[in-house]
């Protein structure tokens, strides 16, 4: 009996201790994400599951942590993960365009950074043909404006589709949980919204996912590398 009560204690301290360190890897090393929403087209597909990088933006204290860890701060192009301005319980995927003090226009849908035209069309797309006018909406024309200090100005690939820091202030840098880095799973049929519709609907959410697991997941995606 008192074997018995051994082994059972390891294996309780040792699922114990896997639940912390799975805990302390999510948290603080690598979390995952999915895409609810089409603004990140054709860079993100709407079920596209993501392995975000948490580490690479964490603080480093001394220059010895620089030397030795690949952290960093948010670069421009970089796609990043962060809580929504307008709504903190919700995270919001988009690419980085503008850092603190960089001057941020849009005319006629042309981007410029520090009144320099951005080349984005290996990423960006434009779906609708309209221009809207400033005066009617932020999408097509806006600025010019200064990203403030300590946010970043974030953007959609999907700019025609895409609510984003054209219409709420940047993103505030302690918002900011990490960077997209590996898409693992890629899944074409139903995604969740975020919106909880109860026990009923979440249970055959599952069931439809796991009976179109083979024939919806899109596998070219598998590992795709996130840029």
């Amino acid at each position: 009996m008192p074997h018995r009560q051994s082994t059972l204690r390891e294996y309780f301290e040792a699922l114990l201790i896997a639940g912390i360190f799975l805990g302390f890897t999510n948290t603080f090393v690598v979390k995952t994400f999915y895409i609810p929403s089409g603004s990140m087209e054709e860079t993100l597909l709407v079920g596209d599951h993501l392995f975000v990088n948490r580490f690479i933006y964490g603080a480093t204290a001394t220059d010895l942590e620089r030397s030795l860890l690949p952290a960093r701060s948010v670069d421009r192009g970089d796609i990043v993960i962060f809580r929504s301005p307008e709504r903190p319980m919700v995270d919001m995927v988009k690419r980085c365009i503008g850092l603190p003090g960089d001057t941020i226009e849009v005319v006629n849908k042309q981007l410029y950074v520090n009144g320099q035209a951005v080349q984005d069309r290996d990423y960006a797309i434009h779906k609708d043909s309209r221009v809207i006018p400033a005066a009617a909406s932020r999408r097509d024309n806006f600025g010019p404006v200064t990203v403030p200090e300590d946010r970043y100005f974030c953007l959609g690939d999907n700019r025609d589709q895409s609510h984003d820091s054209r219409f709420w202030n940047g993103v505030p840098s302690h918002y900011v949980k990490g960077r997209a880095s590996v898409v693992y799973w890629s899944f074409g049929g139903e995604t969740s919204d975020g919106v909880w519709r109860g026990w009923a609907y979440k249970v055959g959410q599952l069931a439809r996912t796991a009976a179109g697991f083979i024939t919806k997941t899109r596998w070219s995606r598998t590992f795709h590398l996130v840029r």
